[in-house]
Order: structure tokens, then C-alpha cells, then sequence
């Protein structure tokens, strides 16, 4: 159940369905490289290698690109999936200046503004997060006053951790057949933070219970909890965020054009409707795929952006599955899954509290056991809310002031495994029971913090981890793929070159969780690809060198 993402809304733009750089038709070869899965990783590493002259096609199984970075639309009122809050966006940072090297002046990024989160807890303490380190630590003291030394470390710890990730990602571009000589040594500093929990950095700083879990506020990013996930990952996102959040004018979805126009310029593709089925294999080497409908498209190379637990357990041909690398891989746990209801407003939302900020609002200071058993807790020990609308300077609310918004939780995903294997809209009445009275609740807890917004409520629905599976297709229904603790980083296996000749993984799993996350495990797949040629396309973006946005000819 939940949204149908039916409708590409590209808000931004007049484009017709002719001018896309997408549609269902999958042109003649042949093919540099084939992608599976247009999410930000494939989307990313099939834009930078199309900047080198690489013909590319991108194959989506669902009927609009972008991944979590999609949108869809219902009556009147269009959401995105799951772009929230961008960090790093900006010439200032060489995140932002890739991705402009990638998308030319197609995409543009409006601030979330200052601040761009809010902090809710129990007993009313609120904590606001600025867009500038500086002002971020005046808070904290403001609030903590006797730990200003504890939360001075925490912000050292959090560059160098940070810093030292460069080598992890480093190493990982390399093949598994080197990680025996270049890890020891590109991942030295690495493993100082990539081994610990955020929990044990957070119990040696302080003795403040309530100071942790304001520090660990962001853990939602990627989703494990304190005492699971790795403070490296922590550390980078707080590092990403250090300097605001950014939304996509015209919404998220003009992220998929712009990057996918990117491919179609360097005579690439994406064909949409297009599910793969498996990976071909042949003489030892990944030599294209096979469509569900039994159409078979080669080309020189595969890249798997369609999760590496999904590669290792579903794509690879069965005779590939057993091998070491494809089981090291499948060991790993998933993310949690989460809830999201998408609402629809009518009236002045702003006015009822609702803002461009992210809001959470948290029943308890607790971390752990942050995924929500409704059958013993009436309410989610979060709700993370977001309203697209307010983000984003080109919507137009009419005269009906039409707005959006968003309430994200996390849940376990076996509490739905008794409706695995079903149709979507075709769960049966107990499932759709199970939604009405989830969403209720999730609706009653924002009510009971923004009770202005109740009245303009005109539409809800709910997504479940079923509704991401069926149009994501992400193992067990996680946004965040596999999940960011120490084993993680430690497993040799989640690098872009597989050991099967040919076949690169992309995507969050090879980089970090979230859209960023994933762009980061995008730009690593082409590097391990075309080290020699991305390499110093990167140098070159990196000083700002314009010629990098065209890329060398062939």
C-alpha cells in the first residue's frame, strides 16, 4: 500500500514527456557500461562516466527515475521521497562542486535557512541547529553549560574522525585483491573511529544523558542508533551539516534530469520500466543483463546501483551467489525501514508552525530502541517532520495556499513480513486496517505539537516498508541500505570493484548513507572504474577548472 509515485512532476521547468532524457524505449547499442538502478549512485556514476565520453545506459524498473530522489503527485499536492535536508551543495565544498561539474546550471538549491533544524524533547526543552559551526556550539554551551569541555571534544572528535574517513574511501577504490597491503595503511586513521560506536564516544565525553542525546540528535540520518552505528558515519554527518541544509528548487526531482540529461548529451540512455532480472555472466566476467521480460542487453561493463544486498542475493546468477564476496556481503543487516506519511494541506501552514526547518519531536531521551513497536507503544518515540513546500522558493500555493508535508519513523521491517509477496493495493483489509491506524497515530502525535496544522489537513496516506520495496526495491525496505555499524567498515567486500570481472557496485553502500551518501559511493564507483580518467576530472573540478564540466573528448 501507500503512494503510487505516478505522476514525474518537474516543477521547475516546461518540458514535455518528448524532452526528457528518459522514456521506455532502450536504444541500439553498444554500450560502455550498463547501470542497474536509477538512484543518486547510479544516476552519479553514469553522469561522471558519461563526462567522459562513456556511452551509457541506465536501466529503472519503475516508471519515473531518480530513486529516493523522486517525486509523485496525488490530486492536487506532489511530495518527494526522500530528499529532506542536502549539506554540501555549495562551490565552497567539493561535493557541491562535482555535482555542478555534473549537472552544468540545470540545478539550482535553496537554503533551508537558519536554523535549519529544530530539536523538540520531553518536558519542553527545545534546541535549535544553525547553519554555522560556531553558532551550533554557542547553543550547545547555552544549553549545557558545565559541558563546555565535553562538547569542545566532541567537535575535535568529529573532525578528525571526518578527515580520516578520506583514506577509508580511498582505500575502498582499490581492488579486494589489494586490501591486504593498502588498507593497514590508507585506513590507519580511519579505524580509530570507523571501529567505535557513537554510544562509546558519547559515554566517554560526558556523564550528561540528556547532552547525549542532543549530540547524537542526527543519528535519523542513517539510521542506527547510538549503540549501533559507527561514529564514523555519525561524524560525517554532522560534518556535512555544519554549514545548513539545501533543498532543490523545483523540487527533487530535478535532480534526476538534470544528472540523467548529463548521460543522454554523451549519447546514453535511461530507459524507465526497465527491471532487471539478472546479471549476465560469461567466460568469468559480467557481459550485460537480462530484463525481466527476457530481453538480453550487453555491454562492457555493469554497474549494480541497486544495493549490494540486493546485487549479492537477487541479481547475480545463482552459480555467483555462494562465493565469498557475494555471502561476506549478504552477512550484513539492513537499515531499519521506516513509516512516512505524506499529507496535504490547505490554509496558511506557516502560520500553524509549520516552517523550512526539519522538526523532530521526541516522546522520550532515550536512543535505544528508537524503532517504533506499535503493539506496545501507543505512540513513535519519534516523528521527524519535513514540509517540501516551504523548502522549496518556486512552489506556487495558489490562491488555495496548497501545502505538503512529511512525518518519517522508523519500524521494524518483520513487522510486516506477514504481507510479503503480496500485490501492491492488493494487501487485503487487515493490512489496510494496519496503515488507517498507524497513520492516525502519526497524525495524532504531530497534532499534538503543531495542533494549527490539524484543521488544514485535506489529505494523508501512508507509505510502509512494503510501498519502498515495491517502488525502490531496496533489501528489506531500508532507505539507509546497509547499516552504518563497525562491521560495515570492516568488511572487505563493500568496495565498488566486485571480484567478478566487470561488475562495480554503486550507490550508499559503497559510500555513506543518505542522498549525498550515495553520491559519494557514485563518483567512487566510476573512479574504481576509470581511475586513470576520473582522477584528474576530479582534480580538475576541484580547482574550479570549467573545461571539467564538459569532460575530454574520446
Amino acid at each position: 500500500g501507500g503512494p503510487a509515485p505516478s505522476v514525474a512532476v518537474i516543477r521547475a521547468t516546461t518540458m514535455s514527456k518528448s524532452e526528457l532524457p528518459w522514456s521506455k524505449s532502450i536504444p541500439a547499442g553498444p554500450w560502455d557500461y550498463i547501470v542497474i538502478g536509477s538512484g543518486m549512485g547510479g544516476m552519479t556514476t553514469a553522469a561522471t562516466l558519461a563526462s567522459l565520453g562513456r556511452r551509457v545506459l541506465v536501466l529503472e524498473g519503475h516508471y519515473v527515475p531518480g530513486g529516493f530522489t523522486h517525486e509523485f503527485k496525488r490530486k492536487r499536492w506532489h511530495w518527494d521521497v526522500g530528499v529532506h535536508a542536502i549539506g554540501e551543495v555549495t562551490d565552497k565544498a567539493i561535493l557541491g562542486r562535482v555535482l555542478k561539474a555534473l549537472t552544468g546550471e540545470r540545478l539550482k538549491w535553496a537554503s533551508l535557512g537558519d536554523p535549519y533544524e529544530e530539536f523538540h524533547y520531553p518536558d519542553g526543552f527545545r534546541i535549535d541547529f544553525p547553519d554555522n559551526p560556531r553558532a551550533y556550539r554557542e547553543a550547545l554551551v547555552e544549553k549545557f553549560p558545565q559541558e563546555r569541555a565535553g562538547i569542545d571534544r566532541y567537535f575535535s572528535l568529529v573532525r578528525q574522525a571526518s578527515g580520516a574517513m578520506r583514506g577509508y574511501y580511498l582505500s575502498r577504490v582499490f581492488p579486494e585483491r589489494a586490501a591486504a597491503l593498502l588498507d593497514p595503511i590508507l585506513q590507519r586513521q580511519a579505524k580509530r573511529f570507523t571501529a567505535i560506536t557513537l554510544q562509546s564516544v558519547l559515554d566517554e565525553l560526558t556523564a550528561d544523558e540528556r547532552l547525549k542525546t542532543v549530540l547524537a540528535g542526527q543519528w535519523g540520518y542513517y539510521g542506527s542508533p547510538p549503540r549501533e552505528g559507527s561514529f564514523a558515519i555519525h561524524a560525517a554527518v554532522v560534518r556535512h551539516f555544519l554549514h545548513g541544509a539545501h533543498y532543490p528548487i523545483g523540487g527533487a526531482g530535478e535532480i534526476a534530469r538534470a544528472l540523467l540529461q548529463k548521460v543522454a548529451d554523451a549519447g546514453g540512455w535511461t530507459a524507465i520500466r526497465a527491471e532487471v532480472d539478472e546479471i549476465l555472466v560469461e567466460r568469468g566476467r559480467a557481459a550485460g543483463v537480462r530484463l525481466v521480460g527476457g530481453e538480453e542487453i550487453r555491454a562492457r561493463r555493469v554497474v549494480s546501483a541497486a544495493s549490494a544486498l540486493v546485487t549479492a542475493t537477487k541479481l547475480l546468477p545463482p552459480a555467483e551467489r555462494p562465493k565469498p564476496w557475494a555471502t561476506g556481503i549478504h552477512e550484513l543487516p539492513p537499515a531499519p525501514a521506516h513509516l512516512c506519511a505524506y499529507l496535504g494541506f490547505q490554509g496558511d501552514i506557516r502560520a500553524a508552525g509549520a516552517g523550512s526547518a526539519n522538526q523532530w519531536f521526541w516522546k522520550t531521551w532515550r536512543t535505544d530502541g528508537c524503532t517504533w513497536d506499535w503493539e506496545t507503544e501507543p505512540e513513535a518515540p519519534v516523528l521527524y517532520t519535513s514540509y517540501p513546500s516551504l523548502k522549496d522558493p518556486s512552489h506556487d500555493p495558489g490562491p488555495d495556499q496548497l501545502h505538503t508535508g512529511e512525518i518519517v519513523t522508523f519500524v521494524p521491517y518483520e513487522k510486516f513480513a506477514a504481507w510479503k509477496g503480496t500485490a501492491w493495493m492488493k494487501r487485503g483489509a487487515e493490512y489496510e486496517a494496519l496503515k488507517a491506524d498507524l497513520l492516525q497515530r502519526l497524525l495524532d502525535g504531530l497534532f499534538a505539537h503543531r495542533p494549527g496544522l490539524k484543521p488544514l489537513l485535506r489529505h494523508a496516506e501512508l507509505s510502509t516498508p512494503l510501498t519502498t520495496e515495491h517502488f525502490v526495491r531496496p533489501a528489506a525496505g531500508s532507505i539507509y541500505g546497509v547499516a552504518s555499524s563497525p562491521a560495515r567498515y570492516a568488511n572487505p567486500w563493500l568496495r565498488p570493484r566486485t571480484p567478478l570481472k566487470d561488475l562495480f557496485l554503486s550507490g550508499c553502500d559503497v559510500g555513506a548513507a543518505g542522498v549525498m551518501g550515495a553520491f559519494v559511493g557514485g563518483i567512487l564507483c566510476a573512479t574504481a572504474a576509470e581511475p586513470l580518467e576520473v582522477l584528474p576530472w576530479l582534480r580538475r573540478v576541484n580547482a574550479g577548472d570549467a573545461s571539467a564540466r564538459r569532460g575530454p573528448a574520446r
